[in-house]
């Protein structure tokens, strides 16, 4: 299947996860990650998974949760052809559903010349916990 394009993710931080211990920040229920992760994107109906798991130095590390990226509703935003818009404007906004992570609404945003999503997501699979992240697509093509 070819490549569609590179798709950035920004994990930000997490907010009142049940439990963590990283090198980020240790015994942290709001850890700051702030760091870039760049993958392939071949089919846009298969989910991101971002799964958090705490690290632990004896014992194997802890599944926190997981999160699904629907990336849906930016790649539309994307097919829009939409240029030269000014900073801030927002393209669309996407709301929590039974069928998204959200934790709530998110909106997708054209700045510095590039359309951004940012989204907090509600981790599944734990008790409490949410991932904030950014998503930003660097086209080759998109799908029709």
């Amino acid at each position: 299947m070819e490549i569609l394009g590179l798709l950035k993710i920004r994990v930000l931080r997490g907010i009142n996860l049940a439990r963590v211990k990283t090198s980020v920040k240790k015994n942290s229920c709001n850890p700051v990650w702030n760091e870039e992760l760049t993958v392939a994107l071949k089919d846009p109906n298969i989910p991101i998974v971002l799964s958090v798991y705490d690290k632990d130095t004896f014992t194997r590390d802890d599944k926190m949760g997981v999160a699904e990226i629907d990336i849906n509703p930016y790649l539309e935003a994307l097919k829009m052809g939409l240029q030269d818009l000014p900073n801030g404007v927002k393209v669309d906004r996407v709301q929590p559903s039974k069928d998204n992570c959200l934790a709530s609404e998110s909106c997708i945003v054209w700045e510095n010349g590039k359309m951004i999503q940012d989204m907090i997501l509600r981790l599944r699979d734990v008790e409490c916990g949410e991932v904030e992240v950014q998503i930003e697509m660097i086209p080759k093509c998109l799908p029709k």
